[in-house]
């Protein structure tokens, strides 16, 4: 297996020639599909900002606002990371945004139970400041039982189980990096890619215990919606965007497709997942578009396995060597018994009270779903 410096040393093919920037190859790298990268200067290895943070005068902006403001948006002020609130800011006196506030605050009054806990609604912003954000997975609606959202989408703490969707996210990297391992006591924590620079960003950040999209159309998809385009505006070099299903695929709609590398496909969710998630070859894809672009020491590492010491790059990062994993091949590894899957998804996911458990808003699985009850 190859050693670190082995690896780093074969990425150096990656480099796409100024001569034959501009001819696509069949078969070529994904810099074919995605255009050639724009030129970096020299001494640049890192994914910029086109503008900084440090200007932003958080306790300045914090006394400009009435006295309701500061109560409303106290948790805003508290927790979100001050890379984000620099940029969301104006956001945030939205009357819009407001009115999303005036509603969580009467949600709490009344005693109802709210997921993700309050403290860990921005823990997105945190664990990816806005300068370190090199991909984007949109998710959709908070999971809605009792320890699972933290704040991160498709995400769960132990010793909660990883949730159906994740599990197949885990078979479509296996599919893209035969060596990739699934964490230990079937975990589902994703702190290591979001510090990796992986932002995991649910479309709507709250809801009702046990209420699926309950939080839904009250603001918040406005708010995440200002935080993609703001990556898409201040991450000057280019960041991958992974948007599944329809709901995330109309989020990155007005993606500039030039600058920035968007991936879509169905959701992950096992009534959609056999229509082609396993094969998408997303992760291999992503990584192939950040070493063409910026090296190999841009790439991310998907592995949730803690790291060994003494242990090569391959075994701890779950991937295959550098050489092999930008090679864009045109063949699709099999799927993952997808008819079993989608046979059994429905008594998987059912809640306690007869609803899908996970993905209620995914358009794509709820379509499924009515075909095979109107099949029946």
């Amino acid at each position: 297996m190859a050693s670190p410096t082995g690896l780093k040393r074969n990425a150096n093919h990656l480099s796409t020639p100024a001569s034959d920037a501009k001819k696509p190859k069949a078969n070529g790298s994904i810099t074919s599909f995605f255009g050639a990268p724009k030129p970096r200067p020299a001494n640049t290895k890192t994914l910029t900002v086109s503008s900084s943070s440090s200007n932003f005068n958080k306790d300045k902006w914090v006394a400009s606002l009435t006295s309701e403001q500061q109560e409303l948006l106290r948790l805003e002020i508290d927790t979100l990371h001050e890379s984000w609130l620099s940029k969301l800011k104006e956001e945030l006196v939205t009357p819009e945004f407001l009115g999303l506030k005036r509603f969580l605050k009467k949600e709490k009054e009344s005693g109802a139970k709210i997921f993700p806990p309050e403290n860990e609604i921005y823990s997105w912003s945190r664990h990816t400041p806005l300068d370190k954000v090199k991909v984007v997975i949109i998710g959709q609606d908070p999971y809605h039982n009792h320890n699972q959202a933290h704040g991160l989408a498709f995400s769960v703490r132990p010793p909660t189980p990883a949730p159906p969707s994740l599990v197949n996210i885990y078979t479509g990297i296996k599919n893209d990096y035969p060596t990739f391992q699934p964490p230990p006591n079937k975990g589902g924590l994703l702190i290591p890619w979001a510090e990796r620079g992986v932002l995991m960003l649910n479309t709507c950040l709250t809801v009702r215990a046990h209420q699926a999209a309950s939080h839904s159309n009250k603001g918040w998809e406005r708010f995440t919606q200002k935080a993609i385009d703001t990556v898409a505006r201040v991450r000057t070099n280019g960041v991958v965007f992974l948007a599944w299903g329809s709901p995330a695929g109309k989020r990155v709609a007005g993606i500039n497709r030039q600058k920035h590398c968007v991936l879509q496909s169905v959701h992950p969710s096992p009534l959609s997942a056999h229509r082609g998630f396993f094969n998408n070859g997303h992760f291999k894809k992503c990584n192939e578009w950040l070493a063409e672009r910026y090296g190999p020491d841009g790439i991310i590492d998907w592995s949730l396995i803690p790291k060994k010491t003494g242990g090569s790059l391959a075994t701890i990062s779950g991937q295959a060597p550098v050489n092999a994993q930008v090679k864009t091949s045109t063949a699709k590894p099999p799927d993952s018994n997808p008819s079993e899957e989608s046979k059994v998804a429905s008594v998987k996911l059912m809640g306690p009270d007869g609803s899908l458990d996970e993905f209620d808003d995914d358009v794509d699985a709820l379509e499924v779903l009515a075909a095979a009850e109107a099949a029946t």
